[in-house]
């Protein structure tokens, strides 16, 4: 019953969005309207197209890399490649983003599908929080960011490594149950269902149930995407960046706001080191890192997603675990290096 109620209420919250979307992009002369907040909603037009259209492509790879692994991956296959020992299985998850880098937009479904394939969720959450950093293409956009500086890469993808180990550990000896809001009985259930209905021969009928899973997915994952850019558009055109600076100056403030404003742009991982370099002469290089380990790891847009996915307690455990480790880690490194 919750969770019905949950997806009927999302299902009208995206509706109005999508009013909202459809009279905004209708109305470009608004008389009416004085200069400033003319030109504050052409921003967030602007805005709001940017971050959906920066984040669709990684939606639906996630969604097809979630698909390829519901219909041509098995349990025993999932089961037989993830290492026994905790630890080992840790470190698994930190290196299978160089194998498949995606932002954190496309992480979710394939999580998900994952878990439910039968991945313990210490690893697959281990998955989520470092895939979108340690992987190639985020490590060359953050040296290219930072080449006056190349020791802020490195730390980036170091940082995010022990932030995902303590996260890990954590979870394996806390996390018993299964977090997601479907269960993997009901998931069997449907996949028995599914593939009796797609049942046929030869390759043709697995791709019939590869593109109905990818559909199924995209649109699932799409209407948190898009309220939670909306809503992302919104904060940071209406938002008053230089009050906010004026108390990140301080050695425990900086990191602070610095957590908040990646939390609130929401970010790509390929992008948000640019915006950071931009920062790099009002704030110390350990807040900088603050905010670029953070924002992959945890930002609005993917706490939306992940609320679609998983149980509302483990996702607010999970968010408050990876803000203070990410806080105290980047505190740490701050005090003892000399960068």
């Amino acid at each position: 019953m919750p969770t019905t109620v949950f997806r009927a209420s999302m299902h009208v919250i995206v509706a109005i969005c999508f009013l909202l979307i459809v009279l905004i992009l209708l109305n470009n002369d608004m008389p009416t309207l004085s200069p400033l907040t003319t030109e504050r909603i052409q921003a967030f037009k602007t805005m709001f197209i940017s971050i959906l259209l920066e984040a669709i492509p990684f939606i639906l790879l996630g969604v097809l890399l979630s698909s390829l692994l519901q219909t041509f991956v098995s349990e025993q296959t999932i089961r037989r490649f993830i290492p026994k020992n905790p630890l080992l299985g840790i470190l698994f998850a930190c290196v299978l983003g160089i194998l498949f880098p995606m932002c954190e937009c496309g992480m979710i479904p394939v999580v998900r599908r994952l878990i439910l394939k039968g991945m313990p969720v210490y690893i697959a959450v281990v998955f989520i929080v470092t895939g979108p950093i340690i992987n190639p293409i985020v490590f060359a956009a953050t040296f290219m960011a930072f080449r006056n500086h190349p020791a802020i890469a490195y730390s980036r993808m170091g940082l995010a490594f022990a932030v995902a180990i303590i996260i890990g550990l954590i979870l394996y000896r806390f996390i018993k149950s299964n977090p997601l809001r479907i269960s993997r009985a009901n998931f069997s259930s449907e996949e028995a269902l599914e593939g009796h209905q797609h049942q046929g021969s030869g390759i043709s009928s697995k791709l019939n149930t590869f593109f109905v899973h990818a559909s199924d997915e995209f649109f699932e994952m799409g209407k948190y995407l898009v309220f939670g850019s909306l809503l992302t558009a919104l904060i940071q055109i209406f938002m008053q960046r230089e009050s906010l600076l004026a108390i990140g100056q301080g050695p425990i403030s900086s990191h602070l706001f610095m957590m908040g404003f990646a939390y609130i742009l929401s970010l790509c991982s390929t992008s948000d080191a640019f915006v950071a370099s931009s920062f790099q002469t009002s704030f110390t290089s350990g807040s900088l890192l603050t905010f670029l380990v953070l924002g992959p790891m945890l930002d609005f847009k993917s706490t939306l997603m992940m609320l679609s996915v998983f149980k509302s307690k483990f996702v607010l455990l999970l968010s408050a675990l990876i803000l203070i480790t990410v806080l105290g880690c980047s505190l740490l490194l701050e005090r003892f290096s000399n960068f």
